[in-house]
Order: structure tokens, then sequence, then C-alpha cells
């Protein structure tokens, strides 16, 4: 069975070329992670590629480990998927030891706290949030290749520090690194780049090892990145990109989504191929995702690969307070779940993490067990290690019970009860993890033992591949990107909230707008959004936002405004 056999004929266009340039502009839910894995492996089938040339290049390490198990169960081993990061910092540690006779600098691990030391030696005695600001700052000046004198001339200050305290506060911060041979995390990026550009038999070396690039969310990279790339590519030009200009939201961060846009003009014999049939949402969800992007620069027109007579229209609903609207979100999740749905299906996600407590408490408060997305990861929970630790001792013991009998007597003895505790606090998170153990056992194919069930719970820490929880989902929209559900609640939309308030330029007013994009199209079968009238801070406006899908879908019903009392149709002009 060829790899292209299983996809559409877009993605089959996409994955069958396997010389670059390419861009693969992959609107949300069209499938860019199965393209990106399938073209890989049908180069490898076909000869074209030899998976130890390929580099594919991720933003996250979550991201690499999708791909790495991707093409492991396509049968492909021996493509090295890694983060930006990841790859620059094999290499540095690899040539370093030969170009300077010494191990690489050791990475810095807080910070934060070395620029709290370098205020020190300035007199400067800075709040934790401050030095955070400081340190995004720094990291955006490098991402964006610009000198401290650069970024001196733009006239950026951070609170009560001037620009010219915070260029010498760049410079002490610098030197106290360099004193203690140490980089931080734009260094690797910097120092690679560095070591490429100025070492010719090093850039020969990196050249004869990858042959073949592809980067995802090619939309998100940096000037940093995109130079390093450059340095990888050499003079060749076999690269895949893949991303979409809509969801771009991370400029904050120095990324750039020019280089996506114009990547036909730097490469005009590039294949440009547009993924636009989405197989994640429903019609009306795609229309109003549609409706919110009409007419920004790259953006793709999403189609649904199939049509729904059944399909709900979206809703919007009005509340007068915060607390309402949480107990109102609490409310209709738990009337989600009697009807059938199960926690897991359902997310709930806004702009900021302050607006997630009073979501928490009402959640709570319905008995409704959720979990906050980029807590702490659950290979890394105590009671997940705890249990890994279990099985693998219990798979040396001998043993008459068959395997899922084992792993629910093990489970049992760490504290899996029949009955959860009450939803919410510690002990409700260590049995939903204990439950999520289990349930991967349960759905385990019947040659299965306790050795390669450790095995394969061993393997899935390593590519941070988290099993489902049975919880609702909790998550800031940046958080969310990349993820989906059946069940979205999108709370928040009122001005000064989504968008947040100090987006005041129309740049920053369209990143809010991708921000608002990447929320709807995270639902796949019903989207609900809401907003309250009054804050802390006052009384507040319904989101433009909504006002732009009801202009921009005049007459045609996309959202349906309800009321915790009555439902009425949206009237739109």
């Amino acid at each position: 069975m060829s790899a292209l056999d299983t996809l559409d004929e877009r993605q089959r266009e996409a994955a069958s070329v396997l010389r670059g340039p390419v861009a693969v502009l992959a609107g949300a839910g069209t499938g860019k992670t199965r393209v990106i894995t399938h073209r890989i492996a049908h180069g490898v089938d076909t000869g074209a590629y030899s998976p130890s040339r390929v580099m594919a290049v991720t933003f996250t390490a979550k991201a690499a480990g999708e791909l790495r198990g991707r093409l492991r169960a396509l049968g492909v081993e021996g493509v090295a998927a890694r983060t930006f990061h990841a790859a620059a910092l094999s290499q540095l540690n690899f040539f370093w030891p030969t170009l300077a006779g010494s191990p690489a600098p050791s990475i810095i691990d807080n910070k934060v706290r070395m620029l709290g030391q370098a205020g020190e030696q300035l007199r400067l005695r800075l709040d934790t949030a401050t030095l955070r600001d400081i340190a995004s700052e720094i990291e955006w000046r490098k991402v964006s290749m610009l000198s401290i004198e650069q970024h001196a001339a733009l006239g950026r200050s951070i609170g009560r520090v001037s620009t010219e305290q915070l260029a010498e506060f760049q410079q002490a911060y610098e030197i106290l690194k360099d004193d203690r041979r140490q980089l931080d995390f734009e260094d690797v990026l910097l120092a690679c780049a560095g070591m490429l550009e100025a070492e010719p038999r090093v850039a020969a070396s990196v050249h004869e090892q990858y042959r073949h690039f592809t980067v995802d969310e090619y939309q998100d990279v940096s000037p940093l990145q995109n130079r390093l790339l450059e340095l990888w590519l050499g003079e060749r030009s076999d690269i895949c990109v893949v991303g979409d200009a809509s969801q771009t939201i991370y400029s904050f961060a120095g990324a750039d989504q020019k280089y996506l846009l114009e990547f036909g003009r730097r490469y005009p014999d590039a294949t440009v191929v547009r993924l636009e049939t989405n197989y994640r949402s429903q019609p009306p969800i795609l229309a109003a995702a549609n409706a919110l992007m009409k007419g920004r620069p790259g953006a793709l027109e999403l189609v649904a690969a199939r049509e729904s007579l059944t399909a709900e229209p979206p809703t919007v609903t009005a509340y007068d307070s915060e607390a309402e609207e949480a107990a109102g979100i609490a409310a209709a999740i738990a009337a989600r779940i009697k009807t059938g749905a199960s926690a897991s299906e359902i997310a709930v996600l806004y702009r900021a993490h302050s607006q997630s407590a009073a979501i928490l408490q009402a959640l709570g408060e319905a008995g409704i067990a959720s979990t906050v997305l980029g807590g702490k990861r659950f290979f890394d929970m105590p009671e997940v290690r705890q249990a890994v630790l279990a099985l693998r001792g219990a798979s040396v013991a001998p043993t008459e019970r068959d395997f899922l009998s084992n792993v629910r007597k093990v489970m049992r003895e760490l504290g899996l009860s029949d009955e959860p505790p009450t939803a919410g606090g510690a002990q409700r998170d260590g049995w939903e993890a204990r439950r999520a153990i289990l349930r991967l056992a349960e759905e385990a194919s019947s040659e299965t033992t306790l050795r390669s069930f450790s095995e394969v719970l061993m393997a899935r820490a390593k590519d941070q591949h988290e099993p489902t929880m049975q919880t609702v989902t909790l998550s800031t929209l940046h958080a969310a990107k990349g993820l989906e559900w059946p069940h979205v609640y999108l709370a928040g939309w009122a001005e000064g909230a989504l968008p947040i308030g100090y987006a005041k330029s129309f740049e920053a007013i369209d990143e809010e707008r991708r921000l608002a994009y990447v929320g709807v199209t995270r639902a796949a079968r019903t989207l609900d959004l809401s907003w309250s009238r009054a804050a802390g801070r006052g009384d507040r406006q319904p989101s433009r936002f909504l006002q732009e899908i009801g202009t921009n879908a005049r007459g045609t019903g996309i959202l349906r405004e309800t009321s915790p009392r009555a439902t009425r149709a949206v009237r739109q002009g």
C-alpha cells in the first residue's frame, strides 16, 4: 500500500512532489501533519529519501514527538524530527569541542534569576514580573536579529526601566553570561548560525548530513530561525514549508508571516499547494471562521469535507457578569454531558490565564472535573511516574493473572478507586491520571504484556504522547493551537478581552483576529461563544469580531444569539 493511497487529491499533490521548493498552504483541520508524514514516507518508500538525511523541524517538542510517532506507524525510522532549538543545540554540542577544544557552554536554567543578578550589579532591584518582561524583550531582540544598539534605537522601554537602562541591563546580562560561560536559548540559535557562517567545514558537514528539509508551522518562523534554515540549506532548495498565515499568533515573540506569504516570490519555481478541505469542523463553524478572516492576507477559504443537515449553528450568549458567564458555561457543559458527551470532548478557551479562575470554580461547583492545559505534563505527574515504575516492577514478578487484571491490581494498590473523588483538587487529578493509564491498558491488543505495556508508556513519555484525560479542558487560545475538540466554548468575547485591551495598532488587532480564528477552528461539532457586559473595570461592549462575523455573513444566519432565558436568531443589518 502506497503512502499516498489514503490522501485526498490536494494532499496527494502536495505529498507527491518530493523535490523542493514546496509550500503547502494548509488551513485549519486540512490534514497538514498527515501530508508532512506521508510525504516523507513516500520519499523513503520510493528511494528518493534516506531517512537519516531528512530533517523535519517543528516549534514544540510535542509536535516533534507526534511526527516521530506517525512516521513510526508508517514504517519510517531515523528521521530527525526536532525543534529548531534541539537541532541547533545538537549541532553546537557536536562541533563546538572540535572548533574550541572544550565542551559547549551550558544552557541557563533560569533566565529571570540571572537577569535579577544583572540588575543588582546596576543597583536596579526589579520585581519578578518586570524581569519576565525584560526576558521576553531580550528574546524578541535576539530572534529579530537586532544588536543591543539597534534595539535601543527603537526607543522601547519596560515599565520604569528606560530605554537607556534597558540597554545597560542587556549588556550586564550578556557579560554575566559570558563570565559564567553560559548561553540562553536564543544564543543557541545565534551561535549555531554564526558557526555555520564562519566555518565552511561545519556547513559542509551539515549539508552532507541533511539533504531534505520540512518545516511545520512556517508562518511562525522568526528572522533568526529563517536565517538558520537558509544556512542549513546552503545553495540547495530541497525544502517543504507548511503553514497557514491565518494562524500567525506569535508575532509578539518574533514570528513573521511574511516568510510564508512571500515564499513563492523568493522561490519562483516553487510548487504551491492549497489545502482547504477541512475534515474537522461542521459547515456553520467554517462559515464563521471564513467570515472572520475574509480579505486578510493569505486567508484560505475552508470547505467542509462533508455536508451536514443536522449541524448546529454557532451560538453567542451575553451575560451580565463574568461570574454569571462562568456559571452559564458550566451549566451548558453539565447539560451536554447529561446528553451523552464525554468530558474529554469539551474545551473552554479564553484569551488570558486570569479568566480561568472563575470557570474552574464554576465547573467544580457543578461537579465537573477539569484540567488546565499548560500545567504539569501528564508523564511528569508523580502519580504517573509512580504507576509506570510499579508496572515495570510488576512485569518482572511471576503472576497467574492476565495482563489487564494485573494492571487493574497495580492501579488499585496505588489508589484508583471505583468512584472518583470530588471534582477539583490534587486527589481528583491523581485519580484521573491513574484512570487514563488503565484506559490505555483496556484499549491495548490481546497480545500486550506488562513488559510491552511498560515500554509503550516509556515511549509515549519520550514522545510526549499523552493519553486523553476524562476531564473538561481549560486553555488559553495560544495553548490550544494545534488541538481540537468536538465541543468548544469560547469565553470572554468582549472588547478589552478579545481583542485584549492593550492591542491598539492595526497589526495588533489583526493578531487578535487570528487568535479568535484559531479558537473558532478548534471546534468540530458545536461552538458556543459568550461575553459579559460587566467586568471589574466597568461596562464592556461585545467584541468587534462578533460584529465582523455578522457583517460578513449578512443574511446567512451564522451566529444564533441566545440568553439564559430565551433564544432568538441574530438579526443582520
